[in-house]
């Protein structure tokens, strides 16, 4: 990655002011892999007194926080997750040039004792910038569990730094490194903890450095970090240093004369690959020495992936995993959800009895029962079930350390349609809302991957889509089973229907990187992360409360009006149709060559700002301003259905719709924000909006030709 003028850090510098402030006396870099407990240490370290915002022109999240200590204001700066400095990924750029050029008073490396070995390749690349680095091993209470020991007192020999080991869920440690930060911070004394690369580097190294001495007013170490970076062939820093630091053209041809020479030692071999070998040995080297035990667990999490993640029972274990939950989710489900729409009917009697006794005009009374209520019933009896159960167990299997595993299987069938394997974590993203998923294409690398996978998540149904394709599966096709076998059959439609969604992802991703986005697959590096024994409580009050009750809160916000808006609709008349009406009869020709009909198309553009509201707009439709007393159950709710004209080709083509059609308005404003184009705004519309008519017209002329 190149030290130009916008990635430098050059522009952090300029931008972002975390030294120099009057508000904090220092300022802490907080870095660390993914997956190793960072945002807990820095939660743990600073409590509420943080805020979250953007680094300077980018799109990565950034986080700072504060904390006294000892008269002192300490600032932490948590930066992004990464493994490597040496790469070229948004999150390694910010993290190598906020280190390097905005000289925090010293950078905490949060480490996973479980896998101390990985995680001290990023401790020793950074102490190659600054010598003022202390490691946190964390989750050293997963590591006892484990059987893993740690000799702290070598490893603090072995690396020159000081240790400082940590739970921080359990808040064990947390005193310990507030201790040690403050300590090293006022600690004069610099410390000497550079790798010794081959001669031949470290010649040139030295040679460059005396070039850089006559031009650079910056710390050793840094200069020779410099170095190391023009070494590994990273030519466009050449010509970064001509231009912001006004080395002369002279210097610049004597640096690249020293680099070719290396290069003549190395014929086989690149330079970059012997520098990167190099971190990595001594890491192995240290963790060697220093970690003891964990081989039963070693070979456990082995053996379970060879299964996992194997090419024979990768992908089937996958949908097996996705079967089972839905199944589970489906037959639990329904007894709270006909309870609730019990519930809510009797409601209705006592409400509509309240009305009368109020001698309300009957449009206020149908606005606010017909309309609000009742969409608002079905919103609450339909949706919130599944999501309570649903998300907790999504939860557990994000948590258990499941879902990089599913990126891993999806890897190279992404690759095959010349993706990254990256989207497979944003489709998961987008299992849960869409418009997290769009966010989450943050970790792709390459923007022309990152659009592809933006333009592709709609085909994933969120939330708001899980309840009507649930409905559906099970009046009209799981409906031709009785008991166990009705609630397998809605779970294995509701599958198929997900199967399909991965599907249209890989087709139009291959499509969109043979045409408009043409490029070839990246590479990336993705940790399978130990698997962790959930906090089963925890998974569960996150879930309800960060998932399934924001996500309930929004549906209502939403189908509250839009119900008032269909009864409306349903009741001006104009002659002697409705509006409703008159929507749907022109709409029913492009309808009845999809296989619905005016009002189930009308339900889906009119549920632009959510899908949660398609279903009680299409109910509303049918009923037009009548009660919901009858709609105690699915199996009622069937009738009124079949009573419109619902065949199992309808429930076919509108699971199809649901799966395949345009954002809700909340994700496409995400999108448009994202991308800062109303081009692949207007793309990520189109796209999935065009897929699903088409297969449905496909579906519809096939059936109505061989049926």
């Amino acid at each position: 990655m190149s030290l130009n003028k916008n990635s430098t850090g050059i522009s952090l510098l300029s931008k972002d002011k975390s030294k120099g402030n009057t508000k904090e006396d220092y300022v802490v870099a907080l870095a660390g892999n993914p997956n190793v407990g960072k945002s807990t240490v820095f939660n743990a370290l600073t409590g509420l007194n943080q805020h979250t915002g953007n680094w300077p022109g980018k799109t990565v999240a950034k986080a700072e926080g504060y904390y006294e200590f000892k008269d002192s204001t300490i600032k932490i700066v948590d930066l992004p997750g990464t493994y490597s400095l040496l790469s070229n990924s948004e999150e390694e750029e910010i993290a190598r040039d906020y280190i390097c050029f905005n000289d925090p008073d010293i950078v905490v490396v949060v480490a996973d004792a479980t896998s101390l070995e990985r995680n001290l390749n990023l401790f020793i690349q950074i102490s190659e910038i600054t010598e003022k680095a202390i490691l946190c091993v964390n989750l050293t209470d997963e590591a006892e569990k484990n059987n893993i020991k740690i000799d702290l007192d070598l490893l603090s020999k072995e690396l020159n730094s000081t240790i400082v080991s940590s739970s921080a869920r359990n808040g064990v440690g947390i005193e310990e490194l507030k201790e040690a930060i403050f300590k090293e911070i006022t600690l004069k004394d610099s410390k000497k903890n550079a790798i010794n690369y081959d001669s031949p580097i470290e010649k040139a190294i030295e040679e460059i450095e005396i070039i850089l001495d006559e031009t650079l007013e910056v710390p050793k170490r840094k200069k020779r970090w410099i170095a190391l970076r023009i070494l590994e062939g990273n030519t466009s820093i050449l010509k970064s240093l001509y231009n912001k630091y006004n080395i002369q053209e002279k210097y610049i041809n004597m640096i690249s004369k020293i680099k070719d020479e290396l290069n003549k030692n190395y014929k086989d071999e690149l330079v970059e690959d012997i520098i990167i070998k190099s971190i990595i040995k001594e890491a192995e080297r240290i963790g060697n020495k220093v970690v003891k035990g964990g081989e039963e667990y070693t070979d456990f999490q082995r053996k379970i992936d060879k299964i996992l993640v194997s090419k024979s029972t990768g992908i089937p274990i996958m949908i097996m995993t996705l079967l089972v939950v839905l199944w589970i989710t489906i037959t639990l489900a329904n007894y709270p959800s006909e309870m609730l729409a019990n519930m809510f009917a009797h409601g209705e009697i006592y409400i509509r009895d309240f009305f009368s006794g109020l001698n309300l005009p009957s449009w206020i009374s149908g606005i606010l029962i017909d309309g609000i209520y009742v969409t608002l019933a079905w919103v609450i009896s339909v949706m919130l079930p599944p999501m309570a159960i649903f998300f907790p167990m999504f939860t557990l299997l994000e948590d258990l350390g499941y879902l990089p595993r599913i990126a891993f299987n999806l890897d190279k069938c992404f690759k095959k349609c010349c993706a990254c394997g990256k989207q497979a974590l944003t489709m998961c993203m987008g299992l849960g809302c869409n418009a997290a998923g769009i966010i989450g294409c943050r970790i792709i690398n390459s923007p022309r991957e990152r659009i592809i996978a933006i333009l592709t998540n709609a085909f994933m149904p969120c939330n708001g889509r899980f309840p009507m394709l649930i409905s559906i599966a099970a009046i009209f096709i799981g409906g031709i089973s009785v008991g166990i076998k009705e609630s397998f059959i809605s779970a294995l439609t509701v599958t198929v229907v997900i199967i399909l969604g991965v599907l249209m992802t890989l087709l139009v991703s291959k499509i969109l990187s043979k045409t408009i986005l043409k490029g070839m697959p990246s590479n990336f590096i993705l940790e399978l992360p130990p698997y962790r024994k959930p906090q089963v409580g925890k998974v569960i009050v996150r879930s309800i409360f960060d998932r399934t009750l924001y996500v309930l809160g929004r549906a209502i916000a939403i189908a509250a009006p839009a119900g008032a808006v269909i009864w409306i609709f349903s009741n001006i008349m104009i002659g002697d149709a409705s509006i409703l009406t008159i929507c749907a009869d022109y709409l029913s020709p492009l309808a009845n060559a999809i296989g619905v009909d005016g009002y189930i198309l009308m339900a889906f553009i009119l549920g632009l700002p959510a899908n949660e509201i398609v279903m009680p707009i299409i109910i509303m439709s049918y009923l037009r301003a009548t009660t919901m007393l009858e709609l105690d159950n699915l199996y009622e709710l069937k009738e009124l259905l079949v009573a419109n004209g619902w065949t199992i080709l309808t429930a076919i083509n509108v699971m199809i719709l649901c799966l395949m059609h345009y954002p809700c308005g909340t994700t496409l404003w995400t999108i448009k924000k994202e991308t800062k184009s109303f081009k692949w705004t207007s793309l990520s519309f189109l796209i999935p909006t065009v897929a699903g008519i088409v297969i449905c017209f496909i579906t519809t002329q096939l059936w109505r030709l061989f049926a």
